[in-house]
């Protein structure tokens, strides 16, 4: 098993490249359920979730294939010949359940195990099921599967979200294009994941209006075209690789950063002491006068401060002048970072959804293990700034949504390696 190799380091200076959004690639990529043409994405990223759900969709019998190494995805379903998302597959990845609205739709019958991902908390499916339900599906669980049928087709409906859910709302949204009639989505998410999935099902022939918004109506047709489609931009990714300059000094940009995508984010940098620039080639990034400022900060849906950039903060908040709170309001279970950056020197006590962290002078390297996907990245960050070596474990989950993270950290003067597992 992999494991990556953090030593202390001085200033950071160049540009990483950001990549296409692993969440929006991974909504993106079961949309080929509904039309019998090609679609193709550019912009994919390079990371081991999109090959589970390469692997999925092959597994129903989709054609997928990866191309300009691995940053093009051509996929056609015009053969498909099993309906069942089967539980080997679907049980490493959450995003998986995303198969569900496009198969019940087109072929108004589907059985999709129920899903997996990373520990942190429940993160039930009963959303995705009220929604479809709502459209007319049929639904049974039995033996741990999802057994969906509409046997007349799916026929639009409200949607009344009691929670704003992103998967809930990609699901329903595909599911609905089909749908005979008007559907709309109250209180669904507003995420750029949402408004990607909805302008490249419109490329495809859907109609779509109020994407971004809380509320989403759709007019479903009969059949949807081909298309191809770019990635957009991985925000999360973006907010991460910001934060490596203000660990250690130096001023990076990253190629392809929009503010829209994060300025939730920015705008605590900003309070922290953090100049974010946008220029025509990203976001510019550097500390103002040397000096991290604690700010508190509470997780939301977007466009507020995303649970997937908590974790990142988090570490920095552990070298900031102060002491600041971290309210979770997304996820259960997501601070289970803080007791490895604890064992790196860090000062930080959870109650329940927060935690209070208070900023120490120095952090010491330590062998860490990562929990989670954001968890790993947050450890990779604070190494960067601690004194010594850190070695980070279980690195399988960075590699689920950060592609060569070696290799561009690297490039701009960071110490780290990959040792490979024996």
């Amino acid at each position: 098993m992999d494991s990556i190799l953090v030593r202390g380091n001085g200033e950071l200076h160049g540009d990483i490249p950001i990549a296409g959004a692993k969440n929006a690639c991974l909504t993106l990529m079961p949309a080929t359920l509904l039309s019998d043409e090609p679609l193709t994405l550019t912009n994919a990223p390079r990371l081991s979730d999109i090959k589970t759900m390469t692997t999925l969709l092959q597994s129903l019998g989709a054609e997928v294939s990866s191309l300009q190494d691995g940053q093009v995805l051509a996929m056609s379903s015009h053969n498909i010949n099993n309906h069942v998302a089967d539980y080997d597959i679907v049980r490493k990845m959450r995003a998986s359940i995303l198969v569900l609205g496009p198969m019940l739709a087109r072929y108004g019958h589907a059985v999709v195990s129920l899903p997996g991902g990373c520990a942190i908390g429940a993160r039930p499916v009963d959303l995705h099921l009220k929604a479809l339900e709502a459209m007319g599906a049929e639904l049974e669980l039995k033996d741990g599967y999802i057994h969906a049928k509409a046997p007349g087709g799916l026929k639009g409906g409200i949607v009344n979200f009691p929670l704003v859910s992103v998967g809930a709302t990609e699901n329903a949204l595909m599911a609905a294009t089909l749908a005979k009639g008007t559907t709309v989505l109250n209180n669904a998410a507003r995420e750029p994941e949402i408004v990607d999935l909805a302008q490249c099902l419109r490329k495809m022939g859907a109609q779509i209006e109020g994407e971004g918004s809380s509320t989403i109506t759709i007019q479903g047709v009969d059949r949807l075209n081909g298309a191809t489609h770019p990635v957009v931009t991985d925000r999360i990714e973006l907010g991460t690789y910001m934060l490596a300059p203000v660990f250690c000094g130096g001023e990076v940009t990253c190629l392809g950063g929009r503010m829209d995508l994060v300025a939730a984010f920015a705008e605590k940098l900003d309070e922290a002491g953090i100049s974010v620039e946008e220029t025509d080639k990203g976001l510019k990034v550097a500390r103002r006068n040397g000096l991290i400022r604690a700010v508190d900060v509470t997780t939301a849906p977007f466009p507020g401060f995303p649970t997937d950039l908590q974790a990142q903060f988090m570490a920095l908040m552990c070298i900031a002048e102060g002491t600041s709170k971290l309210e979770e309001n997304i996820f259960e279970n997501r601070f289970m970072h803080a007791p490895e950056l604890i064992r790196m020197g860090a000062d930080i006590e959870v109650h329940g959804g927060t935690a209070t962290v208070t900023g120490v002078k120095q952090l010491k390297g330590a062998p860490v293990m990562a929990t989670d996907l954001r968890a790993s990245v947050s450890l990779i960050l604070a190494g960067m700034a601690a004194e010594g070596e850190t070695v980070v474990s279980r690195v399988y989950h960075l590699d689920r949504g950060y592609e060569r993270v070696e290799e561009k950290l690297g490039a701009i003067g960071a110490h780290i390696e990959r040792i490979s597992g024996v």
